[in-house]
C-alpha cells in the first residue's frame, strides 16, 4: 500500500503512508519514518524510540496528565490510553493532515475523556498552558529534521513552565543532527542541569529527559525495585532503560 496526501502547509513535500509486511508507516517529506503501526497489534509501540520515550514511567508511574507535542500516527497516545485510561492525554499537532491520517490509517480513536487532539502550534500552546502537565512527550520532526520552533531555548524554558512539580519533559532527538549538541545544551540550561538520556539504535535517536525539579537521581533509585512489575504491566523493558540511562555529565561520547 502507498498513499500520498497532498502538499504540506509550508509548501514542502506531502505526507505519505506505506505498508509492507503488516507494518504501516507514516512519512513527512522524507524517507524517515515518523510513525509505524503493526496492523495486527495497532495499540503496540512498534518503534524502539517510542518505547524509550515511555521511560518517563521510571520517574512517574501514575501521571495524571500527559501533553504530547507532535502526534505522528498517535502511537504513544494509543499506548497510554490502552494501559491507563485514568491518564488524560492531550496531543497538539499543527498539521491537520497528520491528524486525519492518524485517525483514518493508524486507528487513533476519537476524542473522549482520556484523549484530546488539538490542531495548534505546539510552541504557542506551551506558552499558553503553564502548570498543566505531569509529562511532556515532544516528538517534533519535519521532513526528517528537528522543527526549529520546538528546539529553541525559549521553547524549552516554556516547557519547564508547563510542567507541574516533579514533572518530566521527554524529547526525541536525532543523535546525528549537526545541532544535536546545541539542542542538548539548551535543554540542560533550561532545566538547570537536571537532564539525562537514553541512546537508541546507536544514536539514531537520543531520548532526552529533563526534570522540572531536583531529585530525579533519587527517584530512579527508589523506583528500581518496582521496575520488574512495572515492565510486565506496560510490556516495556523499563529495567533495561534504567541500566542504559545516563545523566547529563555522561553526554560527552554522544558529542564525539
Amino acid at each position: 500500500m502507498r498513499l500520498k496526501m497532498g502538499k504540506r502547509r509550508n509548501g514542502g513535500d506531502g505526507l505519505e503512508i506505506t505498508e509492507e509486511r503488516g507494518v504501516r508507516t507514516l512519512h513527512l517529506g522524507s524517507r524517515a519514518i515518523q510513525s509505524a503501526m503493526r496492523t495486527s497489534r495497532p495499540w503496540d509501540l512498534e518503534l524502539a524510540y517510542t518505547r524509550a520515550m515511555m521511560g518517563f514511567l521510571m520517574f512517574n508511574a501514575l501521571p495524571d496528565t500527559v501533553l504530547m507535542i507532535g502526534l505522528g500516527g498517535g502511537s504513544l497516545a494509543k499506548f497510554i490510553r490502552r494501559h491507563r485510561e485514568q491518564t488524560r492525554v492531550t496531543a497538539v499537532e499543527i498539521d491537520p493532515r497528520v491528524i486525519a491520517a492518524a485517525r483514518a490509517h493508524f486507528e487513533l480513536p476519537p476524542d473522549d475523556a482520556a484523549l484530546t487532539v488539538i490542531e495548534a502550534d505546539g510552541a504557542l500552546y506551551a506558552r499558553q498552558h503553564p502548570a498543566s502537565a505531569d509529562v511532556i512527550l515532544l516528538d517534533g520532526f519535519d521532513a526528517g529534521n528537528q522543527v526549529e520552533a520546538l528546539a529553541t531555548q525559549t521553547f524549552y524554558e516554556a516547557c519547564r513552565r508547563v510542567l507541574r512539580p516533579g514533572g518530566v519533559l521527554v524529547v526525541n532527538l536525532w543523535g546525528r543532527d549537526r545541532l544535536f549538541a546545541e539542542y542538548f545544551a539548551r535543554l540542560t540550561r533550561a532545566f538547570d542541569g537536571e537532564t539525562g538520556w537514553i541512546s537508541v539504535q546507536d544514536k539514531t535517536n537520543v531520548i532526552a529527559f529533563a526534570f522540572a525539579e531536583p531529585g530525579a537521581v533519587a527517584r530512579l533509585e527508589a523506583a528500581k525495585p518496582r521496575l520488574s512489575d512495572l515492565s510486565r504491566r506496560w510490556g516495556i523493558d523499563l529495567r533495561g532503560f534504567a541500566r542504559d540511562f545516563q545523566w547529563s555529565e555522561g553526554i560527552a561520547p554522544l558529542l564525539a
